[in-house]
């Protein structure tokens, strides 16, 4: 699965990118989840400044296709969320809910995607901003970029970024993170929340290129070329067994929309649980680029094993991934959420009322795991077929 992974183009745990910015400076709380950086705009030195940008990624790519199949526009209303969402709780894991700046950058083939996605687009994202402040996140809309770009991008790219301020002393820094604490998981799909208007599959935006590629049929190839890298072989490409509009073993709900099920926000629990538990937060993780091993990139070289050993059940959409594909279980929880997209680092005795909080805005919380002493820095995950581990 990893030559197939890389030969897509795709990178699971980014190493390319964590090796390019290796000595750039990593900002006033080095193991924070967000880079944060003194507060340049006021000078305040009671405050700090957080700029981020994230995107959609290649999951437009099928919404285009899935919209070219169907009309069905409303597609792009997930992607808008996509975007947004995967900035946001990145937000969320150092505490921030505002007041954050919003600006989007759209880039599009002009030729393949007309006024009337741009239109859905923007309006689906004014909508998600909407929804983020019902939330009691404080974000604000400044306008944005959108360009042209046939000869660059083949269907569309969809891509945001936010600026916030927060005092010091309000910042969660995972640099607390320590032996002889629990992890509390935030499920991330596989069912509905209070809040959400449709079964969430739980896939989030990351992993998309492989999700898409393992599961849909040539017949996507065939009918959207335009979806695939021209780089890369068609023996990779779209070498699953599932027509778009299929059903997902397990679900009630068509394969593609399964994949482009929008990422579920975390900003009901999260704002609610930053105003009455944070001080029980010693850090908190968005399981994003890098799957169930991205908390590695976020605790130091010191006596710390992150262990994660009663994980949620595999949801579908995963456990059809991995058994069409034959993908290696260490690689499924490189590249994905697994279950969980959001966990967090707090004493055992905090642990009840956090999952009571979650749960009661419909969204599933467990223990899924705990911190130890080791003699260096360690993740171990208790998989279907055994123990993984990284160090």
């Amino acid at each position: 699965m990893m030559d197939r992974y890389m030969a897509r183009g795709a990178s699971a745990g980014k190493e390319d990118v964590h090796n390019a910015i290796k000595n750039i400076d990593k900002g006033l709380y080095p193991k924070a989840f967000c880079k944060i950086l003194p507060d340049y705009g006021v000078g305040d030195p009671a405050f700090c400044s957080l700029m981020h940008a994230d995107g959609a990624g290649t999951k437009s790519a099928l919404a285009w296709a899935y919209w070219r199949e169907t009309g069905d526009l409303s597609v792009w209303k997930g992607i808008a969320q996509d975007a947004i969402v995967m900035n946001t709780d990145d937000l969320l894991c150092v505490g921030s809910t505002g007041p954050i700046m919003y600006s989007s950058t759209i880039g599009r083939n002009k030729k393949l995607v007309p006024a009337t996605v741009l239109k859905a687009l923007i309006e689906g994202g004014e909508e998600v901003l909407a929804m983020l402040n019902d939330m009691g996140m404080e974000i604000i809309a400044c306008g944005g970029e959108t360009a042209d770009l046939g000869d660059l991008v083949r269907t569309i790219v969809v891509d945001s970024t936010v600026y916030a301020r927060m005092p010091r002393k309000a910042v969660i820094d995972n640099a607390n993170i320590r032996p002889g604490l629990v992890i509390i998981g935030l499920a991330a799909g596989g069912g509905q929340a209070n809040y959400e208007t449709a079964y969430n599959s739980g896939i989030g935006s990351n992993g998309l290129t492989s999700a898409r590629h393992e599961l849909l049929s040539k017949a996507a190839m065939a009918a959207y070329p335009e979806s695939k890298d021209p780089a890369m072989a068609d023996s990779l490409a779209y070498s699953g067994p599932f027509a778009m509009r299929d059903t997902l073993p397990g679900t009630d709900m068509e394969v593609a929309r399964a994949i482009l099920s929008p990422t579920r926000t975390y900003a009901p629990v999260m704002v609610q649980l930053l105003r009455e538990q944070k001080h029980q937060i010693a850090g908190a993780i968005h399981c994003s680029g890098g799957g169930q091993t991205k908390v590695l990139h976020f605790i130091d070289q010191g006596q710390l094993t992150i262990v994660k050993d009663d994980l949620f059940d595999l949801l579908p959409i995963f456990n059809q991934i991995q058994n069409v594909s034959g993908t290696t279980w260490a690689e499924m929880y490189k590249v994905y959420n697994m279950g969980h997209r959001m966990e967090l680092y707090v004493q055992a005795e905090a642990a009840p009322e956090i999952i009571a909080i979650s749960e009661a805005q419909g969204v599933p919380a467990k223990v899924i795991g705990h911190t130890k002493p080791y003699n260096g820095k360690r993740l171990e995950i208790a998989g279907p077929e055994g123990l993984l581990s990284w160090e």
